[in-house]
């Protein structure tokens, strides 16, 4: 393969692993502060040691987070040389504030939640808790903010052929940003709901751990469930309308939509014939395409052969399906977690074996179903690093070679696949630990 291939491959490998651990890292730390909150107003300490144990679950994800983390922003300079030179000066803004805000209020408090408790007392240690919370999210805030400058790129000038920022402001209230940011926290409640309910649900099938395991229960299945609602409305629905709006091209690959149509209809099922230009074998319902996309069941959606071929997303097929398992899982979601919670509603779910091995073995599909969605976002970019502005062939590290990247992908696959041994060591002796 050509040295542009591979730093593509070395980038999305590095930042696909790496999302696996802040992903849940964000949505727990809103649900540790529920526990704490809980806790507190009650006086409760079953609800103190749930939000300890899922603590150290979080310390564990935190610290795999960090050591992934570090490489990809180097890989900015050795991966992607001309797009950070051209755009360093708007990009660098938000992750060091990322880095030098965020990420040092999170591990400053995290440090005093886990090993703090006794010093602080009830209220400091659920301050400590809620500035964890606060870290994590501002963490997530600067790197969505600087994903949305490079999907609807605002505040800026062209200089010498690099990249001037003009307006903070501007880049801080990109209109792409409230939708994309506030779809990606709720992606990572509903894992952190789900892994939850799942541990919850593992506990009760082995009947080790009663208290504990309905209190995680119950928590997962509300967070889990409100959450994967938010996702499909307003969360999800809104920001592919800007998609539709901003990037109609990427729009249309999304949909499998090749032919203009007024009355667009929306397809559940069907596989893009790319030699012909079709789906194949489509399952539709007929003008609700139209309808989301712009309130109107006969608005005109333009197909994919409206627009030159050299601006379609360079794997139309792979974009088409990661777009639609993000979708079909996140409908999955929400059937689960409505049952899940009717069933605890009515004082079943902890009794329920059937529900909870549903639980159980749903507990990875949150993190697939993430994988696609930040899939979606950048297969979708594509052939754009910076949507109109510079072209993805145009900002990789020419000077290195496909040898040297290749070497050092295996490199980091190796190391990685060690990484992987040790984590699951670290969160199975947590899990059989309990709480």
């Amino acid at each position: 393969m050509e040295a542009f291939t591979l730093h593509r491959l070395h980038f999305a490998f590095t930042i696909a692993y790496h999302y696996i651990f802040p992903q849940l890292t964000m949505g727990l730390a809103l649900l540790i502060v529920v526990l704490k909150t809980i806790a507190l107003k009650r006086g409760d300490p079953r609800y103190d040691a749930a939000a300890r144990f899922w603590g150290r679950i979080f310390g564990i994800n935190f610290l795999f987070g960090v050591v992934t983390g570090i490489p990809m922003e180097f890989q900015f300079g050795t991966n992607w040389a001309r797009f950070s030179e051209a755009a360093g000066g708007v990009i660098g803004q938000t992750l060091a504030m990322e880095g030098v805000f965020s990420f040092f209020l999170e591990s400053s408090f995290l440090g005093m939640f886990l090993w703090g408790e006794k010093r602080l007392g009830p209220r400091g240690h659920w301050w400590a808790a809620f500035l964890v919370f606060l870290g994590a999210w501002l963490s997530g805030f600067f790197i969505i903010a600087t994903n949305a400058w490079m999907q609807h790129p605002v505040g800026y000038r062209l200089e010498d052929g690099a990249i001037v920022l003009d307006s903070f402001g501007a880049l801080l209230t990109n209109p792409w940003l409230p939708w994309q940011y506030l779809h990606t926290m709720f992606g990572s409640v509903a894992t952190a709901g789900f892994v939850l309910a799942g541990v919850g649900a593992y506990y009760r099938l082995r009947g080790e751990h009663d208290d504990q395991s309905r209190i995680f229960l119950a928590t997962g299945v509300v967070a889990a469930t409100a959450a994967s609602v938010l996702l499909a409305f307003p969360t999800g629905d809104l920001p592919a309308r800007m998609v539709a709006a901003c990037q109609p091209a990427t729009f249309a690959a999304m949909e499998g939509h090749f032919e203009t149509t007024k009355g667009a209809p929306l397809v559940l099922i069907g596989q893009p014939d790319m030699e012909n230009l079709r789906l194949d074998n489509p399952i539709e319902v007929p003008g609700v395409l139209s309808f989301l996309a712009h309130s109107r069941w006969d608005a005109e959606i333009p197909g994919l052969t409206e627009f030159p071929r050299e601006d379609w997303p360079d794997n139309v097929p792979l974009l088409y399906y990661a777009y639609h398992i993000m979708a079909g899982l996140g409908s999955i979601f929400i059937l689960v977690g409505l049952v899940a919670a009717w069933k605890l509603k009515r004082g079943t779910l902890a009794t329920s074996r059937r529900m909870l091995w549903v639980l159980l073995l749903l507990t990875p599909f949150p993190y697939i179903a993430n994988l696609f969605g930040w899939m979606t976002a950048e297969l979708g970019r594509q052939p754009w690093v910076i949507h109109g502005l510079m072209r993805t062939k145009d900002g990789f590290s020419a000077n290195v070679s496909e040898g040297n990247v290749l070497f050092t992908l295996i490199g980091f696959m190796g190391m990685y696949a060690l990484l992987t041994v040790l984590f699951f060591f670290l969160m199975g002796r947590e899990i059989r630990k309990g709480p």
